[in-house]
């Protein structure tokens, strides 16, 4: 076997995409971004879509600088984000763009989708929180509506699959990327045609289930040819950028937990088999496929959304606060003065997000933040209380002790954030890697090729590779009693 190997990964988010570069030598990876490109919603008369033939000719971008680069690429890999989905004709065209996630169109529908299958029996089945825009209730909305795309779909694509399709010829379906849909049956992992039925649609409208690390196909002649490579693997990843980004944990053992912190945070744990309770379902925890055959039980959190809204209020008003400030005036306020819950709907979409954390202060008898520095602590002790909140709630489900927070993604070169979760959840915080996503994508390829054996042996080159921070848990008895005072003020039960 040779020594050097080099894949393309890549990672495509909801608002920007790029091509990665990983080169994996003596046990170590190396990331190297090739292209960056936006990616954003297009109005199609009342429908918000994805252009995802622009996504394709960026690919073929990507493709074409690797080649101009001369890199002897092994394979490639796609991930992106869940849930959204394209309708393929029989004759193997597509039957227009998909629809966003962010489309309103799927407002109230799982209310009406339940009264066909009842809520309860939909996560018993399932696993998956109810989110208006999984793809179950998509597809709902979308034949409530006469879709004439759904109407003569012969196959449904989710969106890596669908890229994967466009370079290779091959329709599948990956694991991970199915999970988000809300149409799979953790136990079987297989669709379940109880929730088909209601949608008006046959089971057998959905590709081949392939599990991730599986070799679609070859990079087409034509791709080839345009784009200047060699004939390639194209590998389905784990297709799910969390997936991705939660194979690239560099833990040892399983008695770890996950945060992939960023925009929006996810925490929670990997298992061997799906978590479906009562007390799953209240507290709203959901089950995605993994690699290797786990189950990535988890919950969403509001994340650094909170300062990104108020960081752009400042900016309008002429005062931008570089990253280093905000961590300076974070540290120069008085900590445990005002608490906010993250996830509350008041700030979901706000017109103002400073002017809702005052509304809330107020509202539950706290001092409202008068400056920047009051605003950037309340944010940062909230969240850290927050993740306490939801590590506790794993601890009662985990089937193992958590032992330790592992967090990855870019919210892991927050240190003083990390510094707080560490002193809340009286856990110890490893930080790292920042490039998850991008690197379990890489991994898994490398595994698809027979470069790497194991999800173990992937996690080892992740340690190896990258230089991780431990956070320890310090004064944990005055964290504990502000935790008090934080799910008084909150009424988090």
């Amino acid at each position: 076997m040779k020594d050097t190997h080099h894949f393309l990964a890549f990672d495509l988010g909801a608002t920007s995409g790029r091509s990665m570069l990983g080169t994996l030598h003596g046990g170590r990876l190396e990331l190297a971004e090739l292209t960056r490109f936006p990616n954003a919603m297009i109005r199609i008369g009342r429908h918000d879509c994805w252009n995802i033939y622009s996504l394709y000719e960026e690919l073929k971008r990507g493709l074409e600088e690797a080649g101009r680069r001369r890199v002897p690429l092994d394979a490639l890999g796609i991930d992106t984000w869940g849930v959204d989905f394209v309708c393929v004709a029989s004759d193997g065209t597509f039957l227009g763009l998909p629809r966003s996630y962010r489309d309103p169109y799927t407002a109230s529908v799982p209310e009406a989708f339940f009264r066909q299958v009842p809520a309860a029996e939909v996560y018993a089945v399932t696993g998956i929180q109810t989110l208006d825009f999984n793809t179950l209730f998509q597809l709902y909305a979308a034949r409530r509506e006469g879709s004439s795309a759904l109407e003569h779909a012969r196959s449904l694509l989710f969106m890596p699959d669908a890229l994967a399709y466009l370079l290779t010829g091959r329709q599948v379906c990956e694991y991970t990327i199915a999970s988000t849909s809300q149409l799979l049956n953790p136990h079987t992992r297989a669709f379940e045609p109880k929730l088909f039925a209601p949608l008006g649609l046959a089971v057998d409208v959905m590709p081949e289930l392939v599990m991730p690390g599986t070799v679609v196909g070859a990079l087409t002649d034509g791709v080839c040819r345009e784009c200047g490579v060699p004939g390639m693997p194209v590998v389905a990843v784990a297709g799910h950028d969390t997936a991705s980004a939660v194979a690239a944990v560099p833990a040892e053992g399983e008695r770890f937990a996950y945060l992939s912190s960023g925009t929006w945070s996810l925490m929670g744990i990997e298992v061997p088999r799906p978590i479906i309770t009562d007390e799953s379902r209240r507290l709203n925890f959901t089950n995605e496929g993994g690699v290797e055959g786990t189950t990535r039980f988890l919950k969403n959190i509001t994340g650094m959304w909170l300062l990104e809204q108020c960081r752009r209020e400042w900016r309008r008003a002429g005062a931008d606060y570089p990253y280093p400030d905000i961590v300076s005036m974070a540290q120069s306020a008085a900590g445990f003065r005002r608490f906010i819950d993250p996830d509350h709907p008041s700030f979901a979409r706000p017109d103002s997000m400073t002017g809702a954390i005052c509304a809330y202060c107020r509202a539950t008898g706290q001092p409202a933040p008068e400056t920047p520095a009051h605003f950037i602590r309340c944010i940062f002790d909230s969240l850290a209380m927050k993740y306490r909140y939801v590590l506790d709630s794993l601890q009662r489900l985990s089937p193992f002790p958590i032992e330790r927070l592992h967090v990855i993604g870019g919210g892991s070169q927050n240190g003083l954030l990390n510094r707080f979760t560490a002193n809340a959840t009286g856990l110890p915080v490893v930080a790292g890697p920042v490039e998850a996503t991008a690197t379990g994508n890489v991994l898994m390829q490398a595994k698809a090729v027979g470069a790497v054996g194991s999800l173990a042996d992937m996690r080892a080159i992740v340690r190896n590779s990258v230089s991780l921070d431990t956070y320890l848990p310090e004064d944990t008895g005055a964290w504990a009693e502000a935790y008090g005072r934080y799910r008084a003020v909150t009424g988090l039960e």
